[in-house]
């Protein structure tokens, strides 16, 4: 059975789900909550599931969320006028949108029980806009709940963090997450097995691919070309590199699966019996694991890694990705 927490529509995350029921049982919900954790894994489901169990109108507390009534039905629609949302202005979160949200959030509740400011892509603010949040966390208006989501909290202010109740979620098994595609998303068996594997723990991520095999094959683009980079000269992953840091969006979801290939490079070098995650992929990664040292995988996966951590700051992209790329294996010494 896929893991569900309680009657939250929320798999993988139990513990998330009991720390926030257990303080609105004991009336102990906080002004402000940070959830962080990697794109898809569940960072915006809790949020939308936290803001309906706080205004759920079912009598029986412990029902909350229902799924039935008004305002959970409101707020899974994204209508529900005391729900606000944070817009990005291209790429950033500016300034002139978080007092317009801090604005909002300090009017009364129109019919529910608190007014919930869902702010997308935290990590998009610039200092200057969160410092803008920070008298409202100070001095938070009465029922008033901000949800902040963020990959890390590595480029929020201290004075962010500390006012906040962090949760962090962690990649969801693939066990759980093929249960929960069999049994609420009627996938079939095989379709469960392959997208929880490729999925790197991500169950948004592993829906949307349900919902629209297209992600499967933006997957298998993506992924061929990073072999496409370990098969040409420094001049052609120059060229590579420019072409990359023209849509920084778009980085974030091609680093993170680069590093799934890494990961599993890194694996089968070390003999492990830990499974991979790109199954559809084995061939290749075996050949690669054969052809260079574990030392060299981790150089790739760490250089990976500590690009994709730089993509909150406003750095040169290109020359970011040219510095990855020379830490990749395969060019001429």
């Amino acid at each position: 059975m896929a893991a569900i927490s309680h009657h939250w529509p929320v798999y993988g995350h139990d513990w998330a789900v009991e720390h926030l029921r257990r303080g609105m049982a004991h009336g102990r919900t906080r002004h402000a909550y940070l959830i962080v954790g990697p794109e898809s894994v569940g960072k915006n489901t809790l949020a939308h599931t936290l803001a309906q169990a706080l205004n759920c109108t079912d009598p029986d507390e412990r029902a909350r969320p229902c799924g039935r009534c008004r305002s959970c039905m409101l707020i899974a629609s994204g209508n529900h006028p005391d729900i606000l949302y944070s817009e990005l202005d291209g790429a950033v979160l500016k300034i002139e949108e978080i007092r317009s949200v801090t604005s909002r959030i300090a009017l009364k509740p129109y019919e529910a029980r608190y007014r919930v400011a869902i702010l997308r892509d935290f990590d998009r603010a610039q200092p200057r806009a969160q410092d803008a949040l920070l008298k409202t966390l100070e001095e938070p208006p009465p029922n008033a709940v901000l949800i902040l989501l963020a990959p890390t909290t590595d480029s929020l202010l201290s004075t962010i963090v500390s006012r906040s109740q962090v949760i962090s979620l962690r990649p969801v098994p693939a066990q759980v997450i093929q249960d929960a595609l069999l049994e609420r998303w009627n996938a079939g068996p095989e379709q469960a097995a392959l997208l929880a594997r490729l999925s790197g723990g991500r169950m948004g991520w592993a829906i949307r691919a349900l919902e629209d095999p297209s992600l499967l094959d933006q997957r298998h683009d993506a992924l061929d070309l990073l072999e496409q980079v370990l098969s040409v000269n420094r001049a052609g992953r120059f060229a590579l590199a420019e072409d990359l840091s023209k849509d920084k969006l778009a980085l974030v979801p091609l680093l993170e699966l680069w590093q799934t290939y890494w990961r599993d490079v890194l694996l089968l070098g070390e003999g492990g019996d830990v499974p991979i995650t790109n199954l559809d992929r084995e061939d290749s990664l075996r050949q690669l694991a054969h052809d260079i040292a574990p030392d060299d995988a981790f150089k790739a996966l760490s250089a990976t890694r500590e690009t994709l951590r730089q993509l909150v700051y406003n750095l040169n992209l290109r020359l970011a990705l040219e510095v990855m790329f020379l830490d990749y294996p395969g060019l001429a010494r």
